[in-house]
């Protein structure tokens, strides 16, 4: 099954008026893991069906 299939791409728009709600810096879009990453934050914000789920408490710490 392709991924576009299970990850359909993040909506280009919705990527520039997103920022993490911690730290209120740009976030880039992993496409592969379908996450939000903050850089500034070290977090990474999953996305399920289409919907960014931008709550520190539910994201992902990153590996330093």
């Amino acid at each position: 099954m392709p991924t576009e299939t299970i990850n359909p791409p993040l909506d280009p728009r919705l990527l520039e008026i997103l920022v993490c709600p911690l730290t209120r810096g740009p976030l880039t879009y992993d496409r592969e893991h379908n996450e939000l990453i903050s850089p500034k934050a070290g977090l990474a914000y999953s996305i399920r069906n289409g919907i960014p789920i931008m709550l520190a408490e539910e994201a992902r710490q990153l590996e330093p």
